[in-house]
């Protein structure tokens, strides 16, 4: 079997972000494989620990997916700061014998460093055309823990379980493997709070992050992070403005300062993405949204709405809300040019990440969050169908049954992207519903 019908076969998904089914990037060739160690979101950690504590693993996963989409050059890109994961990595690519094809390149310490045509642009110095995929200009990105599952599947373990940062205005910061269909709240339980009514949880990290309403939901594979503040915290209060609070506020206090367009991290790559434009079209109630197409290039990493804006509006939001008008009315966007030059003003407007973490109000909580072994007992376990982008996966077993971890519970249906799904643990079969299916654990 060959290495798309493996890493197919173990389920294997983009672990750090939207988890597009790692199998559909392998499907062409590619000039350039990249591995994606920025983590920059504030707070998590997964992956530079990762790296430090399986780096043959993850190498030799990189590795394998490069010599498959015949890449000629693998660079693996890592913040400076992380010095010691540097060395590391550079000494294990030297050991395995690999100097000649993989090399790690440093990153600054910029938000947002993670972003895959940021990344793109850091490490090769192409640009990823507007509405398009690094792969359009020669590139495959994958993060670390994804290169490790590629390696685990290499070894016939699929993906059922992920590393999780737990942090914030906490007494315990730690990073856990858990598996997956765990519930997070016991995920949570392990950060010394013994009270969660004053606090809100953000689902992934503070920048892309969503609060979440309840917490009585599941992990997936590309759950990344919680991060526990309280309830009037500066960060919960902006993320939980409602969409139509926030196109009110816009449209009454907007400046047109053009911070928002001047700071975006997709603008200075030289795209068409303007959010002052997208705010200004607030004040004329536009029933015709077709001339807001621009509020689709937008990646939502939130820099304009956290960091850039200086009266505390709402540009992201307002990009989401014309997407929703946009995707309503069945329009999309049409590129007019392929070929981009970065803006000469973007050596200038980076954000760095110190000065963002001090602007959304966590410079306190800033700290390590060490992988620390959690055994998890949970007496069941609920498995989503759906914890990828594409379709739900097919359930291949039936309530009654006994499964056994790293089962195949759940198969891609046919001609469709999707991923396989697999139990993170012995157990039975008792209810399969809502895109899920719950196994209570134990013999």
């Amino acid at each position: 079997m060959d290495l798309l019908n493996i890493v197919k076969e173990a389920g294997v998904i983009g672990a750090g972000g939207a988890g597009f089914p790692t199998h559909a990037k392998l499907t062409s060739k590619a000039e350039y494989i990249l591995l994606n160690g920025a983590e920059c979101e504030p707070l998590l950690r997964v992956d530079q620990q990762l790296m430090e504590m399986f780096p043959d693993q993850i190498i030799k996963g990189m590795e394998a997916a490069g010599k498959y989409v015949e890449a000629r050059k693998a660079i693996i890109g890592i913040k400076g700061k992380h010095k010691k994961v540097i060395v590391l990595m550079r000494e294990r690519i030297a050991a395995l014998g690999l100097s000649n094809y993989m090399e790690v390149m440093e990153l600054r310490d910029i938000y947002p460093a993670g972003d895959e045509q940021v990344l793109v642009h850091e490490l090769t110095q192409r640009i990823v055309p507007e509405v398009s995929i690094p792969l359009k200009v020669g590139c495959v990105v994958i993060n670390s823990e994804t290169a490790l599952n590629i390696w685990n599947a290499l070894e016939g373990k699929p993906v059922t379980e992920t590393y999780i940062t737990v942090a914030g205005d906490i007494p315990q910061r730690l990073t856990l493997k858990v598996p997956v269909g765990t519930a997070i709240r016991d995920v949570i339980a392990q950060c010394g709070v013994k009270n969660l009514d004053d606090y809100a949880v953000i689902d992934g990290g503070p920048m892309m992050g969503s609060v979440m309403n309840n917490i009585d939901g599941y992990v997936t594979k590309k759950s990344k992070g919680y991060v526990l503040l309280k309830k009037d915290h500066f960060l919960i209060r902006k993320k939980t403005v409602s969409l139509e609070r926030a196109r009110v506020i816009g449209k009454t206090a907007c400046e047109q300062c053009r911070m928002c367009t001047d700071l975006c991290p997709r603008y200075l790559l030289g795209h068409n993405m303007q959010p002052h434009k997208v705010m200004r079209a607030l004040s004329y109630n536009l029933e015709d949204v077709k001339e807001q197409q621009i509020a689709q290039l937008c990646c939502e990493c939130n820099a304009c709405e956290l960091y850039s804006c200086p009266v505390n509006l709402h540009p992201r939001s307002v990009n989401s809300l014309y997407k929703q008008k946009l995707a309503e009315q069945g329009i999309k966007y049409q590129p007019v040019q392929m070929d981009f030059q970065a803006r000469s003003s973007r050596e200038y407007r980076l954000i760095p990440s110190k000065r963002l973490i001090i602007k959304i109000g966590l410079t306190a909580f800033d700290k390590p969050a060490p992988l620390t072994q959690v055994e998890f007992r949970p007496k069941t376990i609920r498995i989503a169908l759906r914890q990828h982008i594409g379709a739900a996966a097919i359930p291949t077993v039936a309530v009654g049954e006994k499964v056994k971890a790293g089962q195949l519970i759940g198969k891609i249906p046919d001609g469709s992207l999707g991923a396989t799904v697999h139990a993170s643990c012995n157990g039975t079969v008792k209810e399969i519903k809502d895109n899920s299916i719950l196994i209570k654990v134990g013999s």
